[in-house]
């Protein structure tokens, strides 16, 4: 009977096999598997649900975020090399909404959304580096507000 009741033990409790290498012995024994399991599917619930949070694209002021638009219009050779294409990408590589497109007088507008670090860094990105083969000469931002809710669902461009 004693025999029987050990081996029951063994099955019910993680082995040393299953611990990582650097934890200590005395966090692995006597740990039911069972309540190890329950650890990690908590764990990776947690997480899932933390991923669907940062994928989101209905961002809101109430979740904690500071949102801003901003309308912009860029100068120099920026008709021609992809400038458009290359903004819309670099917005939703920052996560940003908003449309892009050229204007009758050689210039491209648009206007972006999102939280404003990476609005920030989306200006910063229109003033100085833009497509491969265009020239900034000079880059506007107006219309600068906080907003309660985006107002695109994704960053389009504009023909």
């Amino acid at each position: 009977m004693k025999m029987r009741l050990e081996t029951e033990a063994r099955v019910l409790i993680a082995s040393e096999e299953d611990k990582p290498r650097s934890a200590p012995k005395s966090l692995w024994r006597g740990v039911p598997v069972c309540a190890y399991l329950a650890g990690v599917g908590m764990l990776l619930s947690s997480l899932s649900s933390l991923s669907s949070a940062v994928r989101s694209t209905d961002l809101t002021m109430a979740e904690g975020h500071t949102l801003l638009s901003v309308d912009y219009e860029i100068f120099g050779k920026v008709q021609g090399v992809f400038f458009r294409k290359y903004t819309q990408a670099e917005g939703k590589k920052l996560g940003l909404v908003g449309w892009v497109q050229n204007t009758d007088q050689g210039t491209v507008q648009g206007q972006i959304q999102g939280p404003t670090a990476q609005v920030r860094i989306m200006q910063e990105w229109l003033k100085t580096k833009g497509s491969p083969k265009s020239r900034i000469d000079k880059a506007k931002f107006h219309n600068e507000k906080v907003i309660p809710k985006l107002e695109h669902k994704d960053f389009q461009i504009v023909k």
